[in-house]
């Protein structure tokens, strides 16, 4: 089968960071296991860190990508939820072998059908930041999808133009809340208000002067999706007294959790989309589920894509372009990647 993976660890814009190979296929599925043909992928930053410079050599190649769509081929003994034929999107496990090959084996509690209404690029999009930014509003804080106590609340997405914070807007608004996503350009800006935040501000400034401006002396819940170091006073001073903060982003150094954040009774939360997955957790089947009502909510119009950009075949070329982008740091939305061909 087709395959992109790498040897070596390599700055990008070295021709061997990613490269194509023609690899042995999956074994057949065993336990709970779907084998899926791969249509599509997507790219997240975690690929991006996987690959970066470092030592250490890899034989056989090691296969990245955690997001994909594509349709099951085979199924494992113990699969109740799918069958040969059906199509899905899932974002997968990190300990395992990526999606950029033709063929996966992925668990069956990681992955959700493909919403209808969605191409596979479309939907390869989704999966991961989908799945991140659900966790971290609904599973790790206290707050309900659903739930009307969420009005009049209001929800501050630090990198709203980012994949998570695509769908962390989109979900929070779903919630109730008053939106408010920060970006830094206005291409970026108006990328946040079609995602339905209802205000945009800039991260490169002071925050508090700008939420003040719009009439917001403090926010419910925060996201900070970009830098957990930068942003860690501001959001103390910023947050409502028993707030929740949500971060995504190891931090540079250590974090002072005094006070503001244990005098206004503060929740800090952390959330790794794979930490289910890795720790092989009783709850597993809780992303099945996220993804379930996810393409729901997509194929009613509730939720989008949040695809920006289509760059083409899988192939080395594409995926080290992808790479390269992500790293620039000014993608908007996601970058996909569909269809198997030749490099280009």
């Amino acid at each position: 089968m087709k395959a992109i993976g790498l040897t070596r660890y390599l700055p990008i814009d070295d021709a061997s960071a990613l490269q194509d190979f023609d690899l042995p296929e999956p074994s057949q599925p065993q336990g709970q296991d779907l084998l899926v043909q791969v249509q599509a992928v997507s790219v997240n930053p975690v690929d991006t860190k996987l690959r970066g410079p470092k030592a250490g050599e890899e034989d056989p190649p090691r296969i990245l990508g955690f997001d994909a769509a594509g349709t099951v081929v085979a199924v494992g003994p113990d699969v109740s939820a799918f069958e040969i034929g059906d199509e899905v999107y899932y974002a997968g496990d990190v300990t395992r072998p990526g999606c950029n090959a033709q063929l996966q084996l992925v668990d069956e509690r990681l992955a959700g059908r493909k919403p209808t209404t969605l191409d596979f690029a479309e939907a390869a999009a989704l999966p991961l930041t989908t799945l991140t930014a659900w966790e971290l509003l609904f599973q790790r804080m206290p707050y309900q999808l659903d739930g009307r106590r969420n009005c009049g609340r209001t929800l501050l997405v630090i990198g709203g133009a980012g994949g998570v914070g695509s769908m962390a807007i989109q979900l929070g608004r779903h919630a109730g809340f008053t939106v408010v996503a920060t970006a830094s350009r206005e291409e970026s800006a108006q990328w946040c208000k079609q995602m339905g935040a209802a205000h945009v501000i800039n991260h490169h400034q002071p925050l508090a002067p700008q939420l003040e401006a719009l009439g917001i002396s403090q926010v419910d819940a925060a996201l900070n999706l970009a830098n957990t170091d930068l942003y860690w006073q501001q959001l103390g001073e910023l947050l409502a007294p028993q707030g929740h903060v949500g971060l995504i982003v190891e931090p540079a150094g250590e974090l002072r959790i005094g006070d503001p954040y244990k005098a206004k009774c503060i929740g800090i939360h952390w959330e790794f989309m794979f930490a289910r997955a890795r720790f092989r957790t009783p709850d597993m089947i809780e992303q099945h589920r996220v993804l379930t009502r996810a393409a729901s909510l997509i194929d009613a119009g509730e939720l989008r894509t949040t695809l920006n950009q289509r760059l083409g075949g899988i192939n080395a070329a594409n995926l080290r372009t992808a790479h390269r982008l992500l790293e620039s740091g000014g993608t908007i939305g996601k970058l996909a990647l569909e269809g198997w061909d030749q490099a280009s």
